[in-house]
C-alpha cells in the first residue's frame, strides 16, 4: 500500500515537471501550436492519399488530378514556409506569413473544387453508381472536408500566434525551491 502511494506520488511529481518543461518550451516557441496543427492536417491528407488517388482515377474529371497534386504540393511547401515565417528569437517574417496564407487559400480552394467534382460525379451517375464506389467517394469527400477544416484552423492559429505568445508568457513556469537555512559561518583568521 505504501509503495503504491510512493509510486503515484512520484508519478504526480514527474508529470507536473513534464508539463512545466512542455510549457517552458511552448513559451519559447509559441509558433509550434500552428506548426503542429499544420503537420496534423498534412498527415491526415497524406495518409488518405490512396483513397483520394483512387477517387481521382475513377472520376477522371477535368482538373481533379491537378487539384490533388496542388493540394499535396502546397501542403508540403506550407510546412517549409511556416518554419521560415517564425525564425527563432527574431521577429516574424511577414512576407513569409503572407505567402503562407496564400498557400492555405490555394489548398482550401483546390480542396473545394475537388470536393465539388466528387459531388458532381455522384449526382451525374445517380443510381448507376456501385455501392462500393459510392462509399469510397463519400469517404474521400469526408477526408477533403476534414482537410479543409484543419487547414482553416491552422490559418486561424497562425494569425493568432502573437496572442498565444502573450497568453503563454502569463503562465508561471518557475520552479519553487525549498528554503534552506544555512547557519552563519564564522571566519576567523587562524594564526
Amino acid at each position: 500500500m505504501a509503495s503504491n502511494k510512493n509510486f503515484f506520488n512520484t508519478l504526480r511529481v514527474h508529470g507536473k515537471e513534464m508539463v512545466r518543461k512542455f510549457l517552458v518550451t511552448l513559451k519559447k516557441n509559441p509558433n509550434m501550436i500552428p506548426f503542429t496543427m499544420l503537420i496534423i492536417s498534412f498527415v491526415v491528407y497524406s495518409f488518405n492519399l490512396t483513397y483520394i488517388s483512387n477517387t481521382t482515377a475513377t472520376i477522371q474529371g477535368q482538373g481533379t488530378g491537378l487539384c490533388e497534386f496542388a493540394s499535396m504540393l502546397f501542403s508540403i511547401l506550407s510546412m517549409l514556409c511556416m518554419l521560415n515565417a517564425f525564425p527563432k528569437r527574431q521577429k516574424p517574417n511577414y512576407l513569409m506569413i503572407g505567402l503562407l496564407m496564400g498557400m492555405f487559400a490555394i489548398i482550401i480552394v483546390t480542396d473545394i473544387i475537388y470536393g465539388s467534382k466528387i459531388t458532381a460525379t455522384i449526382a451525374k451517375l445517380g443510381n448507376r453508381i456501385k455501392p462500393k464506389q459510392l462509399a469510397e467517394y463519400m469517404y474521400t469527400h469526408g477526408i477533403i472536408i476534414v482537410h479543409i477544416v484543419l487547414v482553416a484552423l491552422t490559418a486561424v492559429a497562425t494569425i493568432l500566434e502573437p496572442l498565444f505568445a502573450k497568453l503563454l508568457k502569463k503562465i508561471n513556469t518557475s520552479v519553487e525551491l525549498e528554503e534552506t537555512h544555512i547557519a552563519a559561518i564564522d571566519i576567523v583568521d587562524e594564526e
